[in-house]
């Protein structure tokens, strides 16, 4: 690997980055059901999910927590498994591309694909966060991103 392209993927702000991003589907819907709750709520009801208010509690905390888990580095197998079930669980419960027809069904398979691809970026995460990290890592990029 060039000497420039170790250098930018080693530095410890580029793997925050990368968990930061990683996780933007999960932390900004969060946001916007804890900031909208109400409107969480009927996303909730609309999808069938009962009671619709302990649901968008549920999911906040587990797309909330689960992206502070990745991000910190701290139990990141935890976060990402957490966020990992809730996406696969979307699948059928809101994605369910089997069930409809046209476009509608579509755009559904490509989600239920997009989603099979987030689970898969959840588990690396994990691999990579439970590697012991090598010895020449800087102390600073030890002290950014605490050990599990």
């Amino acid at each position: 690997m060039p000497k420039l392209i170790e250098s930018i993927l080693s530095h410890p702000l580029v793997e925050i980055l990368a968990r930061v991003v990683l996780c933007f589907p999960f932390w900004g819907s969060g946001l916007s059901k804890l900031l909208d709750f109400q409107g969480g709520v009927a996303e909730m009801a609309h999808f069938g999910l009962n009671p619709p208010v302990l649901f968008n509690i549920l999911v906040v905390i587990t797309q909330l927590g689960g992206s502070a888990l990745v991000i910190l580095n701290r139990w990141t197998w935890l976060g990402a498994g957490a966020l990992g079930v809730f996406t696969a669980l979307t699948i059928p419960l809101v994605h369910h591309f089997w069930l409809l027809e046209g476009e509608r069904a579509i755009i559904a398979f490509h989600t239920a694909g997009e989603h099979v691809g987030m689970i898969g970026a959840l588990v690396v995460v994990s691999i990579l966060a439970a590697r012991p990290r090598s010895r020449s890592s800087s102390s600073s990029r030890m002290a950014a991103l605490p050990a599990e």
